[in-house]
This record gives C-alpha cells, structure tokens and sequence, in this order.
C-alpha cells in the first residue's frame, strides 16, 4: 500500500464571508482519509500564509490548499512557484478569479470533491516590479480602486462596488507607454491590465482570450469613455466579449515594460502597493502546479452580481454635481441586467439540458 500524500490545508479566518469552520467541517467529513494526512493551520497576520506553504515545501508537504480570497491564494502560490507541491483551492474570497478561471466550484463541497480527484497541471505565473501574480496585475483604474478599497478597511463584494462606483464618476485617466517585444506605442488610458488568467474574479472577464498555459499575457489596454460607453462596456465585461468593444486595445507578449510619468500605485491580483514610475512585467512559463477538476464545469454567475451593481447605483447621488451622470448610470445598468438576466436563463436552460442528457447516457463521457 503506497503511503499517504502529506496535505496542508491554509485558511484565512477573516477573508469573504463563508463560515470557515463550517468549511473545516466538511474538509474533515469529505476529504479522503485513504489518500491523504491532513493538517489544518490558520494564519494569524498578513503574511502569515506564505509563511506557512514556505515552512511546508521544505518539509516535502506534497499540496498545499489555500482557503481563502485571491490574497490569501497569492501568498500561499507565491511559496509554491517552482516547486514539487501542488496548490489547491477552496474558494471563500470576493472575486474568487483564479479559481472561476479554472472552474474549481464556489460550493466548498465541491471544491474538496476536486482535491479528492487530485488532478494536478502546471499554469503560468506573472511577476510585476518583483511581485508574483497568478490572474492579474496592472495600473490605472483597477489599481487605484484596489489601493482604496484596501484603505477603506472593509472586506466584501458590496464594498468593493462602491469604491468602484464612487472612483469611476471622477476618476482622469493617465498616459502610459508600453514598451513590447515589437517597440513601444503610447496611450492614454482607463487602465492596463496584464492578464494571466481570464478575469479579474466575479466573472468579470478583463482579457476573455487569455490562457494559463500558454507561456504570454493579454495585455489589455482601457481607453477612455464617457458615461454612455459604460452599459455597453458592463455588458460586454461579464459576457466575455470586451475585446470586442473599440474602446479596448490588446496586445500579446511574454514580457513588457510599462513606463508612467511619475511613480504610483500598481496591483498585482487585487493587491496594491506603490511603485516607480517604470514596470516590467513578464509571464514565467508553467510555474505553479495546481490542483484542477478533471471534468470541469461552467460556474458563471452574472445576474446576482449586475443587481448588487444596480442596488448601489440607486442610492442617492454622491454628489449634486454627479446625479445626471449617475442617473445616467442607472439606466445603462438597468438595460445591461436585462441582457445579463437574457443570458442567465439561457445559460441555466443549457445546463438543465446537458445534465439530462448525461442522466439518460450515463455511458457517455463529459469532453
């Protein structure tokens, strides 16, 4: 009998909103005890995870799963890069992006299902200013709403809205130059993101083509728009066509430099931190072993994220300046939910439809 695979399971105490001993529950109920020693630690400080994985790969622990947001799973990856210990994920944060990128299930059941079938493949890895990154990094926008929402010293989805929200009525976008494998072109831009995985969480998808095994990023670059750009450019994030829209310029390449007037706030999987006023990013081929489903399934959920957007646009204006614009705002956000609402059922239909195919072909095998 092969002996037991060591696994470590990190969990944040404060991330999200799930209850994690609920989740410590189910991990002692579900988790294989034939395959598997288990361990259970919780972090006590901001690095404190990365502290722990660290501690583990030197002492041959073969996977390491974070439970927690994307900051939690950033710490705990960023020890794993370039070793024989595999990452796993139960997901408990706001955005969640690496793992909807890689279809592990927001239900913690499902997702120790997933650790329990130990299929393990290697993924790329970004590093910006020195910093590793596994779904994003980028300046701008994103990046100015991240250091806020850190500021704000509130955790949630409904929080990190309307830091969104609130910095979008106001906020000037700047001028950057992107210095690539083929030259260097300027652009005033929104934001710029460098996209590892497909989207920033909550099925939010920045870079719809980006892949995690293809050794690039998509570089995506935001130009500005008016209010009125804003329902389309919604619409367009959550269904996974915003390359599409003329407001976006992208770009493919494993390494660039990002050169700004003056030094300024960076973020690197939702994390801000400041940095000089040039960045060099680059993708780190096949990096990070992670664990993976074998039969993976779609787990988007646009319609309740479009009306917690609706909720807050409703409230009273910010401003007296600002209440056209975001009387404006309201409506566009009111067609878009219509449309994301449109696609919800479809979506559902789909899947209702392909689960009892599967039921009257139990032979049949899921591609």
């Amino acid at each position: 009998m092969s002996p037991k695979k060591q696994l470590l399971f990190i969990v944040n105490p404060i991330s999200g909103t799930q209850d994690k001993q609920l989740i410590l529950n189910q991990i002692k109920e579900k988790i294989d005890g034939d395959l598997f020693d288990v361990t259970i630690c919780k972090t006590q400080y901001a690095g404190h995870a990365y502290d722990i994985a660290t501690e583990a790969v030197k002492n041959g622990v073969d996977f390491v799963v974070a439970i927690g947001g994307d900051g939690t799973i950033n710490e705990v990856g960023r020890a794993l890069i370039h070793t024989k210990t595999a990452l796993g994920i139960i997901p408990c944060g706001s955005g969640n992006g690496l793992a909807r990128h890689l279809h592990i299930p927001m239900d913690a059941e499902k997702a120790i299902d997933v650790i329990n079938e130990l299929n393990v493949k290697a993924i790329d890895y970004g590093v910006i200013a020195g910093h590793p990154f596994f779904c994003t990094c980028g300046v701008g926008f994103d990046a100015f709403v991240s250091l806020k929402f850190a500021d704000s010293g509130k955790r949630g989805l409904l929080s990190y809205l309307e830091n969104t929200l609130k910095q979008s009525l106001t906020y000037k976008p700047e001028t950057y130059e992107i210095e690539n494998s083929t030259g260097s072109v300027k652009y005033k831009a929104f934001l710029i993101a460098c996209a590892n995985a497909s989207q920033y969480g909550n099925n939010a998808y920045i870079a719809p083509q980006a892949s995690l095994t293809d050794g690039k990023m998509d570089i995506v670059v935001l130009e500005p728009f008016t209010v009125l750009d804003a329902g389309p450019l919604a619409f367009q994030l959550f269904n996974r066509t915003l390359d599409k829209n003329s407001r976006i310029k992208t770009m493919l390449d494993k390494k660039i430099v990002i050169h700004r007037a003056s030094e300024g706030v960076f973020h690197f999987d939702g994390d801000p931190t400041i940095g000089g006023k040039d960045l060099e990013v680059e993708i780190k081929p096949l990096g990070l072993n992670v664990i993976t489903p074998k039969h993976p399934e779609d787990n988007r959920d646009l319609f309740n994220f479009a009306h917690i957007v609706n909720e807050f646009i409703q409230k009273q204006p910010l401003t007296t300046a600002l209440s056209e614009k975001q009387k404006q705002l309201a409506k566009l956000n009111k067609n878009v939910i219509q449309k994301i609402s449109k696609i919800h059922k479809v979506n559902k239909i789909t899947r209702l439809n392909r689960s009892s195919k599967s039921t009257n072909n139990p032979d049949k095998k899921p591609m």
